[in-house]
């Protein structure tokens, strides 16, 4: 660092360096020099400011991000770029093998759907029943799945074997866990010690957090890629209408999908209540049907997913997939002769 006229500088980055902000490491993703005047942003005549764009690197934050203003940001450093090591000789024929076992394993396991990554790369013991939505969720192009196994039989780790591998295949970033509300302790200490995926929990508390912290326009759903909230919290006006500012205008088109993966549990809690011929929806129901659109994946996990009106399991379907499962169609248990239907 230098000085220039009595104010401490500190050297940019430059986009893809790695740096340290608060204690934790990014990747600088954009950097965006201030417009104001000079003397509007020091008294003294200093420097111009820059807003950096990070996204963090961390294990329990992968795919976090950040801004900040670099010069006024404390404690913020950058790690000088490395050059290569100079060669020395070669290495024993062990280590180039077990290098090039590395790279192809990632290479196959990025591309082949019969490859798995997440039951290695998790601290569970898998039974192999819990491989069955994980197989079939690789072989969709867009996961919609009803996970409808019975209580105990490992619901949240089939839905975290799925989630893991999708994360790890880059085709996953964004994830919102809709539980209730007593479950969502649960669903984050479930994620982060059995699959070491950091979630936040989104609820009244940490909302006046981020104000006290960010100011009073925070919006808490694009503060973290991966969250959870209770979907008593999620149906009330003021949660759903800062949820509604990150979704495109009514009649804009919605793809690309601001969202990668929405996971519901006790989906039948959302399932709208059918009586006769009609599925009535409730607050839970219209929650889920204004932001599943956006998402790109959806897994829905219910021990009870048919209450015994099928109006009200046709609705919940639709609201898993409104393609395959049209408000106008029902259930049957005749097979479907099509291709692309699922058994």
């Amino acid at each position: 660092m230098g000085e220039s006229g009595g104010v401490l500088i500190r050297p940019l980055p430059e986009i893809g360096q790695l740096v340290e902000v608060r204690q934790r490491r990014f990747v600088v993703t954009d950097i965006a020099r201030s417009t104001l005047r000079r003397d509007a942003l020091l008294a003294n005549n200093g420097p111009p400011h820059h807003l950096v764009s990070l996204s963090s690197v961390e294990d329990d934050g992968y795919g976090e991000e950040l801004q900040v203003i670099w010069e006024i940001e404390p404690n913020a450093r950058a790690f000088d770029a490395m050059a290569m090591p100079a060669p020395k000789g070669f290495d024993p024929p062990h280590r180039l093998d077990t290098f090039l076992n590395a790279v192809r394993w990632g290479a196959v396991t990025s591309a082949d759907v019969q490859t798995l990554q997440a039951p290695f790369r998790s601290g569970i013991d898998i039974e192999d029943y819990q491989l069955d939505p994980l197989v079939r969720a690789l072989q969709m192009p867009r996961v919609n799945l009803l996970i409808a196994d019975d209580v105990g039989l490992g619901k949240t780790i089939e839905a975290g074997l799925v989630l893991q591998e999708l994360i790890l295949r880059h085709r996953v970033r964004t994830v919102l866990i809709v539980c209730p509300a007593a479950l969502q302790i649960q669903w984050q200490e479930q994620m982060r010690d059995k699959f070491g995926l950091e979630f936040r929990i989104i609820n009244s508390e940490l909302m006046r957090r981020l104000r006290r912290e960010q100011g009073i326009h925070v919006n808490p759903w694009r503060h973290y890629p991966r969250l959870i909230t209770s979907i008593d919290y999620l149906k009330r006006d003021r949660p759903m209408r800062l949820f509604r500012e990150l979704l495109p205008p009514d009649g804009r088109p919605t793809y690309p999908r601001k969202f990668d993966m929405l996971i519901v549990d006790e989906a039948h809690n959302v399932a709208p209540s059918g009586r006769g011929k009609y599925a009535v929806d409730s607050l839970r129901t219209k929650a889920i049907r204004a932001i599943a659109p956006h998402f790109e994946h959806k897994l829905f996990l219910t021990a009870t997913p048919h209450n015994g009106y099928v109006e009200s399991f046709s609705a919940l379907l639709e609201l898993l997939d409104n393609q395959r499962f049209p408000a106008a169609s029902r259930p049957t248990k005749k097979p479907c002769s099509r291709s692309w239907c699922d058994d």
